[in-house]
């Protein structure tokens, strides 16, 4: 996955709590063998109509937001089953950060595998961001990661916690595989420590 780096991207909200797996990307859909190209079906079943037509009223299918890059919604967002196909979809639709006051917990590891930033904010800063984007079109945010800093396109900044590891990993783009290997040669003398060991109490042959 690539590095997480610093951008400043259209913001979208869903003011919805629970939305859940399914939600995100229907179960029929799940057949797939690729991993890429669900962003087509991300909110099928509320982007589009039984006829496949867009639903004017949702709000990924109103110009003012398509081309977002950042979602805001409601707590518990993600719950429900554990369908890794859930951040795959909003990953490829171009989503590259989701803003919530609480997160799935299972939904949060699969995002975090294919480099989606996950934001927990207070239910009342989540409100005043989802409020600036609707009365400013165009409201655009900063993410900065390295900083840990959100700033809005009216100047509004916020300032927001990570676990640690999950800021290394995604501003390094590697997965839990390169991460160990950074400690290779810790590894490798470890590994010869705990071969002498043994060699001096096991019986020569």
């Amino acid at each position: 996955m690539e590095a997480f780096k610093t951008q400043t991207l259209l913001a979208a909200f869903l003011d919805r709590p629970n939305v859940d797996t399914d939600l995100l990307i229907p179960k029929q859909f799940l057949t797939r063998i690729e991993r890429t190209g669900f962003g087509q079906f991300l909110f099928y079943n509320l982007r589009f109509s039984d006829n496949g037509q867009e639903i004017p009223d949702f709000f990924l299918n109103q110009p003012r937001y398509r081309g977002a890059g950042i979602l805001i919604s409601r707590e518990n967002f993600g719950c429900g089953s554990s369908r890794e196909h859930a951040p795959w979809a909003l990953e490829d639709y171009g989503f590259k950060a989701v803003i919530a006051p609480s997160f799935g917990d299972i939904f949060r590891n699969n995002s975090l595998k294919v480099g989606l930033l996950l934001i927990e904010l207070p239910n009342e800063t989540v409100s005043e961001l989802m409020k600036r984007v609707a009365e400013i079109e165009g409201y655009e945010i900063t993410t900065d990661l390295a900083a840990q800093t959100l700033r809005g396109s009216d100047g509004l900044e916020v300032l927001f916690d990570i676990d640690s590891f999950v800021k290394k990993k995604l501003l390094a783009g590697g997965d839990e595989i390169s991460l160990t290997l950074e400690n290779e040669p810790k590894i490798v003398a470890y590994e010869k420590n705990h071969t002498r060991l043994w060699e001096a109490v096991l019986p020569t042959p």
